[in-house]
């Protein structure tokens, strides 16, 4: 079979590129979005354009992008609130939401633990929040700690969480990931990558070459 293509991104060229993109064969998307609070939008992202984000999720749903998954990062003392929130609303939605603990992936190394919200507190907000949640059946090589959303008349949905910092999953993980600016990585947090569009850009053939070879 071949490989299923997605891509992360925080949606806000979506608008326009969701359905030229599934056209060249993108299976689906990951959309960042940490907040439906326009204020708290703009202090996350340092940029007032939550509701770009919204219209790019709603053209993912359009152009068949799916299942459209949502990534979430909790911050303490600024989002943490939300989390029954956002699983409102993703219901309603009707898209995935994953909320991932955050990673120290910065650059700048302006991460602190004291800021993490641990994948123990999230499903304990959530169940303040009012919702049932039960254990999925095993997660495979998934990143995601999978739940179940009962209803009065059973599942009405389902929740992931990603616990990288405080839950790590390496030895089952198979994801591959291509920057956007052609830099193969094996892991986010891998400390080294390999330049592929430079290979590329010096003649180096691509995998459907290379089947239509063998």
């Amino acid at each position: 079979d071949a490989p299923r293509v997605s891509m992360t991104t925080n949606g806000l060229r979506l608008p326009g590129l969701a359905a030229p993109l599934a056209d060249a064969g993108l299976a689906r998307v990951n959309i960042s979005l940490d907040t439906l609070d326009r204020a708290t939008f703009a202090q996350l992202t340092r940029r007032d354009r939550l509701v770009d984000v919204l219209a790019g999720i709603a053209a993912a749903k359009a152009a068949g992008l799916a299942p459209v998954k949502i990534n979430s990062v909790l911050v303490r003392g600024v989002n943490d609130h939300e989390a029954p929130t956002l699983l409102r609303w993703a219901l309603a939605e009707g898209v995935r939401l994953r909320f991932i603990e955050h990673m120290p992936l910065d650059a700048g190394h302006q991460w602190s633990r004291d800021g993490l919200v641990t994948a123990a507190e999230i499903l304990e907000s959530l169940r303040v929040g009012g919702f049932r949640l039960q254990p999925a059946d095993g997660r495979g090589a998934s990143p995601s700690e999978d739940w179940i959303v009962l209803g009065d008349l059973g599942p009405i949905g389902t929740v992931g969480v990603i616990g990288s910092v405080t839950r790590p999953f390496c030895d089952s993980c198979n994801r591959m990931r291509l920057t956007a600016d052609g830099q193969f990585r094996n892991c986010l947090f891998a400390r080294t990558e390999s330049d592929l569009r430079a290979l590329l850009r010096a003649g180096a053939a691509r995998p459907r070459e290379l089947g239509a070879r063998a």
